[in-house]
């Protein structure tokens, strides 16, 4: 008898960062024998943070009780995610069984409220490090981080690192950049002002001034 297909399910909310969700999608769907679900509460469209992108939730919570892999994204919706609701309730009850759970960009701070990350090495998007800290995680300022089944990525763009690493991970690595190569990830960035580390001060000091993650 033929097994079941890997499922991971991307989980929605409103007001969540598109690329968080799709990036990983991108690359996941390429598993062999692997089923990518959006799923939210209910079966429904969810908008994005900008409210000009809608996705399609095929499968309420409910529906998908057992994920192989979840991924949780991140985006400004995620603060009303931080307590007890329908996704922390799924979420919890699900990760008894996951053999990954794993978040991209601020999607770790839903994670870390949830009691997940507590004493894990996680990541989350720059300006939320101390959030990730002060929720339990141990904050890394990497790309992506595992910790045993938990892989956290950083800001939005990261989710697809993560989601090659994961897939070189369950595939192999011949797999994974068979992926990687499909999708013509090969990223050249016009500039070089990817990370706090590396734009210029002033950049950083513009993009933080009334951010709800910079420092008050």
């Amino acid at each position: 008898m033929q097994s079941p297909p890997r499922q991971v399910v991307i989980a929605l909310f409103d007001r969540f960062t598109a690329l968080d969700a799709v990036g990983p999608h991108q690359v996941l769907h390429h598993l062999p024998a692997t089923e990518v679900i959006f799923a939210a509460e209910r079966v429904r469209g969810v908008p994005d943070e900008t409210g000009t992108l809608t996705l399609q939730a095929r499968a309420a919570f409910a529906d998908v009780p057992r994920p192989d892999i979840v991924v949780v994204p991140g985006g400004p919706g995620q603060a009303d995610q931080m307590a007890p609701g329908p996704l922390r309730d799924w979420l919890l009850a699900a990760d008894q069984a996951t053999t990954w759970t794993t978040s991209v960009c601020t999607g770790s701070l839903i994670l870390a409220a949830a009691g997940l990350l507590a004493g894990r090495a996680a990541t989350t998007y720059w300006m939320a490090m101390p959030e990730l800290g002060r929720l339990g995680a141990v904050p890394r300022a990497e790309r992506f981080v595992f910790d045993g089944k938990y892989v956290t990525a950083a800001g939005v763009s990261a989710g697809i690192d993560m989601a090659l690493a994961l897939a070189g991970r369950i595939a192999g690595d011949d797999v994974a950049q068979r992926i990687q190569l499909a999708i013509e990830y090969d990223p050249h960035p016009p500039y070089q002002a990817g990370s706090p580390a590396s734009a210029a001060p002033e950049i950083v000091a513009a993009l933080s001034a009334g951010h709800r993650f910079a420092p008050r």
